[in-house]
C-alpha cells in the first residue's frame, strides 16, 4: 500500500505483513541480484518510517535512487519496483536474419568480381543491394556478420577479412 501526500507528492510506503515477509526473504536470500536486494531493503526501511536521506546513508544508495524506488512502488506496485524497468524503445531487430546471412556467406565464398583479387566488405554490401537481398545495408553490418563466421580449417578462403601475411623487410 502506498499513498501520495501533500503538494510535493511524497510517496509513503505502507507494506502489509505478507509484503514485508516477502521483501525480508529477498534480502536474506543468497542468490538474488544486488539491485533487487537494494530495492527490497529501501522499501523495508521506507516502511519503517526512515527519510530518503537516512535510507540513502544507511544503504549507501543515492537519494534519487531511493526516491525512484518509492515512487515506482506507489505507482506500479511492489513487484514492478523490484524489477528492472522494461525499455521504452526496444532495440531494433537485426537486419541480417539467417537466410540473408547465408546468402552473404555464399557470395563471400564465391569468386570475386573481375579485376579483384578478393571480396571487400564494401563490395559485398554493394552486391547484396544489387541482388535485392536488402534495399540498403551498411558495410559495418556486413563486417559484423562475417566476423561471426569461421571458414573451414585448411581451406583457403576468399573472405575479405583474411589477409595474407606480407614478408617483413
Amino acid at each position: 500500500m502506498c499513498s501520495i501526500v501533500g503538494m510535493k507528492k511524497r510517496y509513503i510506503v505502507n507494506l502489509t505483513a505478507d509484503e514485508r515477509d516477502a521483501l525480508t526473504q529477498i534480502v536474506k536470500r543468497e542468490r538474488v541480484s544486488g539491485l533487487k536486494r537494494l530495492r527490497a531493503s529501501i522499501l523495508l526501511k521506507a516502511d519503517d518510517g526512515l527519510t530518503d536521506q537516512e535510507i540513502g546513508d544507511e544503504l549507501e544508495a543515492g537519494l534519487a535512487t531511493v526516491e525512484r524506488v518509492r515512487k515506482r512502488c506507489c505507482e506500479r506496485g511492489l513487484e514492478a519496483s523490484l524489477e528492472r524497468k522494461p525499455q521504452d524503445n526496444p532495440s531494433r531487430p537485426r537486419k541480417l536474419d539467417g537466410a540473408s546471412e547465408a546468402r552473404l556467406v555464399q557470395i563471400a565464398c564465391s569468386e570475386p568480381p573481375k579485376g579483384r583479387a578478393r571480396w571487400t566488405i564494401s563490395l559485398l554490401a554493394d552486391r547484396l543491394v544489387e541482388l535485392e537481398v536488402f534495399d540498403s545495408v551498411s558495410p559495418s553490418t556486413v563486417q559484423r556478420a562475417l566476423k561471426k563466421t569461421r571458414p573451414s580449417p585448411g581451406l583457403s578462403s576468399a573472405f575479405a577479412f583474411h589477409r595474407s601475411k606480407t614478408p617483413r623487410s
